[in-house]
């Protein structure tokens, strides 16, 4: 009788971690696609990602590099200081987005450009992303040291 128990306490153990597995699987193949990565771009162009990859990728908006095409066509260049990036996007830009500014912006890198879908820019004064922080911090140290 004691052997009966402990086989099926055993069985239900096995059951319980195989369930256990199958559920965190389901779960990670689900998110495999919510998961989006953040990219300096110096980063980006040091190991560029496959053309299918939908990133994010952060830096401040170059000085001058605003070109406005027809309709809500827009291009400028992304930068950490290091490495520049041209962007294209097409849509509706943030009011708060300008020269000079914090963005990120999300979407893929296809033959050396990034291609946005989706652009943010810094919303306030009191709130900056770390990863943002950081190249805000270099980008002063540059223009202060040439």
């Amino acid at each position: 009788m004691k052997s009966l128990k402990k086989t099926r306490r055993i069985q239900v153990i096995v059951v319980a971690f195989v369930a256990l597995a199958l559920s965190t699987a389901i779960i990670g193949y689900a998110l495999r696609d919510g998961i989006n990565y953040f990219r300096s771009p110096t980063e980006v162009v040091s190991e560029p990602p496959a053309a299918e990859e939908l990133f994010r990728i952060g830096g401040m908006v170059q000085e001058g590099s605003i070109e406005r095409g027809l309709g809500t066509q827009v291009a400028f260049v992304v930068t950490d200081c290091f490495t520049a990036v041209p962007v294209t996007y097409e849509g509706i830009l943030p009011d708060l987005f300008e020269e000079g500014q914090g963005m990120v912006g999300q979407g893929r890198y296809i033959n050396g450009t990034f291609e946005a879908v989706e652009i943010l820019a810094k919303h306030d004064e009191n709130y900056v992303p770390a990863e943002v922080a950081d190249m805000q911090e270099a980008q002063n140290f540059c223009a202060a040291n040439g």
